[in-house]
């Protein structure tokens, strides 16, 4: 039953255990669960078949049968609803991680606990911008469906590593409520067919992450002027990715984040409008974004102290990331004295 292993909800009181081995090299496991349910003995039986396993993920073929006394089926689908009121209830409050395995999305390691917003602090507007452009794209399908327009947005943030854009993906997805399934171009099994059928079955309300996109496509003018630059790995072409995010077979409700460090060698192509509707650059902290982040990891603190701060990073480095300065802060978590002291830790 392929709810038991979505919903991973074991109820039990005993449990044994064998594994038969036949002549042909077949080994099948039993796993034989004895529990009590709302006063009725349940035996449920787990059969786990080596020799037949999933080819897109590799895992073990499993079966679950569950056998009662009497003749109420209704004890199975009580015991299947109240095993996914517990997962839905384990997952509430936090953000679902979803990666591609063979044609399907899978759950990445556990729920994590959704970011707040504001633990990612922007240069001044950034966040406002992308998060109302988002919401206003998610409440008004309808206006898309009067005009004729493909219902699904496209966002690149670009910019040098380190500077926040993944973190604030995270926690837009925190902010919508939604998941992220997250993608690798670079992915040499990935072909136009799987691509597009992944980006047709993702599941609802999530956020299709593609990042380092230039990892996998370079423009068609670089590689003109450099026929050994990197063009792409595995199966996957240029003109399979652009039906993919816009072509007629493209799917619809999307809503697609793309990221990259390097804009000048992503392909116009790939950035135009209806497959990016809105770029923005994530780069090096202002003024205005290291008083912030000085105030949020120090909020006791006057405000004074965070512009203090504020103006003695630019004559250490006017190129700090977002990650150089709260790196700097975890060395000083009781200390912002220290902190703004030792500025030149920030670049060494």
């Amino acid at each position: 039953m392929y709810g038991w292993r979505e919903w991973g909800f074991i109820i039990g009181k005993s449990e044994r255990g064998r594994s038969l081995s036949h002549e042909s090299g077949k080994i099948k496991e039993k796993f034989l669960i004895i529990s009590g349910y709302q006063k009725k003995w349940i035996r449920i039986e787990r059969n786990r078949e080596k020799q037949m396993i999933d080819l897109h993920t590799g895992t073990p073929w499993e079966s679950v049968t569950f056998t009662a006394v009497g003749r109420n089926r209704k004890i199975f689908f009580s015991i299947l609803q109240e095993a996914k009121e517990l997962a839905l209830r384990q997952q509430e409050g936090k953000t679902v991680m979803f990666t591609a395995m063979g044609a399907e999305w899978r759950q990445f390691g556990f729920p994590r606990r959704r970011r707040p917003l504001t633990s990612v602090v922007l240069d001044e507007g950034v966040s406002e911008r992308i998060v109302q452009d988002v919401k206003e794209f998610i409440g008004n399908p309808k206006w898309y469906t009067d005009r004729g327009i493909p219902y699904r947005r496209g966002y690149l943030l670009y910019g040098p590593p380190g500077c926040g854009k993944s973190s604030f993906i995270t926690a837009l997805a925190g902010e919508l409520q939604y998941s992220i399934c997250l993608l690798s171009l670079s992915d040499r099994s990935l072909s136009d067919d799987r691509l597009n059928h992944l980006l047709s079955v993702a599941p609802q309300q999530s956020i299709i992450l593609l990042e380092d996109v230039d990892a996998a496509f370079i423009s068609r003018d670089l590689a003109a002027e450099n026929p050994n630059a990197y063009q792409g790995m595995g199966r996957l072409t240029f003109s399979g990715l652009l039906n993919a995010l816009d072509g007629v077979a493209s799917s619809e409700a999307r809503v697609v984040f793309m990221t990259t460090n390097h804009v000048d060698r992503l392909d116009p192509a790939l950035v135009r409008p209806g497959r990016v509707d809105l770029k923005q650059y994530v780069g090096y902290c202002s003024q205005w974004q290291l008083v912030r982040m000085f105030q949020r990891f120090y909020p006791e603190q006057q405000p004074a102290m965070a512009q203090q701060f504020a103006e003695q990073a630019p004559v250490v480095s006017d190129q700090i990331s977002a990650a150089q300065v709260q790196g700097h802060f975890m060395q000083y978590k009781a200390d912002p004295d220290g902190a703004i002291k030792n500025m030149q830790a920030l670049v060494s």
